[in-house]
């Protein structure tokens, strides 16, 4: 496999007690040449769910849990600051924004409260983490030789869905989750954002599709989603590892196929 390609310093995964989140740690932790730092963003220490995390931390010195709501400027502030102690004057290579909230309401019952929520975890949530953490992002990329923007530079990664591809309307008739469409369509428009934005620092920003996936918040009306998380983590850290200038802005799955808009 090419994931052998992918150097990363240090990564920053967010939502990382469960699901995509905890199989993207896993699988950094267990690279051949893994990152120096691994830092897991959780909203709460108290789930049940941290137990597994605690258990790769107490075998693997370079991983940090991070308490982390992405939905609360504070606390990415506090975690920012945090990292930043850890990395000792060295930048952060990448940030994976994949913190996100699912609300299965249809179109008739959809709310005003469950629209602000999910769109302030899924879209909000990623454009203040790239605010916050773009001094180290960038530093990460000034201190790296090569000039062409990649994923061993610097960059940041938004964990999108095809649901959110007003091109396709993907799995209309299965799931309809407004509040997720409307939010993950915001957050492709932030990734091109901060594509043009950050480019110029030396950060590559993508939004990538992880696949349908069998987590808990992937099972839907009793449809098993047919990727597990194992495959889908592998699939996207092999399109990390081959990511380039070309690549920034764009909007991916997990293997590697450019989805429309």
């Amino acid at each position: 496999s090419s994931m052998g390609e992918l150097r990363i310093h240090s990564v920053l995964v967010t939502g990382a007690n469960r699901g995509i989140g905890l199989g993207l740690v896993q699988h950094f932790l267990g690279m051949p040449t893994p990152p120096k730092w691994v830092f897991a963003g959780c909203r709460d220490p108290k789930v049940p769910s941290l137990q597994e995390l605690q258990n790769l931390a107490s075998k693997h010195p370079n991983l940090v849990i991070i308490l982390l709501d992405v939905s609360n400027p504070a606390s990415i502030k506090a975690a920012a600051a945090t990292v930043e102690k850890h990395l000792g004057g060295s930048g952060l290579t990448l940030l994976i924004n994949n913190a996100g909230i699912a609300m299965f309401n249809n179109l008739e019952n959809e709310t005003l409260e469950d629209m602000i929520q999910v769109y302030t975890t899924d879209t909000i949530g990623p454009l203040l983490m790239g605010q916050v953490f773009l001094p180290l992002l960038k530093k990460a990329a000034q201190g790296n030789p090569s000039s062409a923007l990649s994923c061993s530079k610097a960059a940041i990664v938004n964990i999108s869905s095809s649901t959110a591809s007003i091109a396709s309307s993907s799995y209309w008739d299965m799931v309809q989750i407004v509040s997720s469409r409307c939010s993950k369509a915001a957050l492709n428009m932030l990734t091109k954002c901060q594509s043009l934005g950050y480019g110029e620092h030396g950060i590559l920003c993508v939004a990538l599709h992880p696949g349908w996936v069998q987590t808990d918040m992937g099972r839907v009306g009793g449809h098993q989603p047919p990727v597990t998380v194992d495959s889908s983590v592998r699939g996207m850290l092999n399109v990390l590892s081959s990511l380039s200038e070309k690549d920034t802005g764009t909007f991916l799955d997990w293997e590697g196929k450019v989805l429309p808009w």
